[in-house]
């Protein structure tokens, strides 16, 4: 049997090399996940904002489903807040999501989202919310050779097949306002569908969305708005949504008060709202 001897200064440079390759893998690994890059960043991604609002987007919301545009209500809310924080147009990102996983807890791909969101207690529990930027009615759309297309009460529709969107305060509104049984729809193309083929015969919306559901020719060649529904304004109102404890939180919050308290919301609500908001209110 053969025994050679050990040369420890080849170990020792073969150690060190060791070690080092090992320390340097770790330092890539870490480096390389994504929670390390962005720990210390206030947006999904650095030096842009990504935001967030539904497939598709409604006018009066965002026109033509293009919220890159910056035209319809919440887009030029969101560049208008983008500019309260110090980011230029084309720092803002838009991506889309459904107005369930939103609200859910749990980790976001975005860093603000904009869709029509009551503020509420229990949504506060999973996210976090500007102050409101918009506080709306809710409002009923018919078709006009309906049997219930006359109603002139909250009452007269008690037999009424009633649908509105699920998780949302037309349905609780509904609910609370005209009777408890509502047929509920994961999204509002779902229900305006099922109002067009008669399923329904009221869906309940917020009124500036009922409003171009009839405009539009969305809710079919015959969708009316039947009206408002009394004492329906969301008291709340709908905030921009935020992943919880986001950095960026504190800082929407002082951008929407100063573009409530320096008019700019005023001006863009009468720029894209004024048109949707007058109409019959049934008691």
């Amino acid at each position: 049997m053969e025994f050679r001897m050990l040369n420890t200064k080849n170990f020792g440079r073969a150690l060190v090399a060791g070690v080092t390759a090992t320390v340097l893998a770790f330092a890539a690994a870490c480096g390389s996940t994504g929670v390390q890059n962005n720990s210390a960043s206030e947006t999904v991604t650095d030096g842009k904002l990504t935001v967030a609002t539904g497939e598709p987007a409604y006018t009066p919301w965002v026109l033509n489903n293009k919220p890159e545009s910056g035209e319809g209500y919440e887009a030029a809310v969101i560049y208008a807040v983008a500019k309260e924080l110090g980011y230029k147009d084309s720092d803002v990102k838009w991506t889309r999501s459904t107005f369930d996983s939103a609200i859910a807890p749990g980790a976001k791909d975005w860093d603000m989202n904009i869709q029509q969101f009551s503020i509420t207690e229990d949504r506060k529990k999973a996210v976090d919310f500007s102050p409101s930027y918009y506080n709306t009615t809710q409002a009923m759309v018919v078709q006009s050779d309906n049997k219930f297309a006359n109603a002139t009460s909250l009452a007269d529709l008690k037999d009424a097949v009633i649908g509105s969107m699920t998780g949302t305060t037309s349905y609780e509104q509904a609910k609370a306002k005209i009777k408890d049984d509502i047929k509920l729809y994961n999204n509002n193309d779902d229900a305006v569908a099922a109002l067009s083929s008669g399923q329904i015969d009221v869906l309940v919306v917020d009124t500036p969305t009922a409003v171009n559901m009839v405009e539009s020719g969305q809710a079919g060649k015959t969708g009316k708005v039947l009206g408002q529904i009394a004492d329906s304004e969301d008291k709340e109102g709908m905030g921009i949504l935020l992943p919880k404890g986001s950095k960026l939180t504190a800082k929407v919050t002082k951008a929407i008060n100063t573009l409530q308290e320096n008019g700019t919301l005023k001006q863009l609500q009468d720029k894209w709202l004024s048109a949707y908001t007058t109409l019959t209110v049934l008691k």
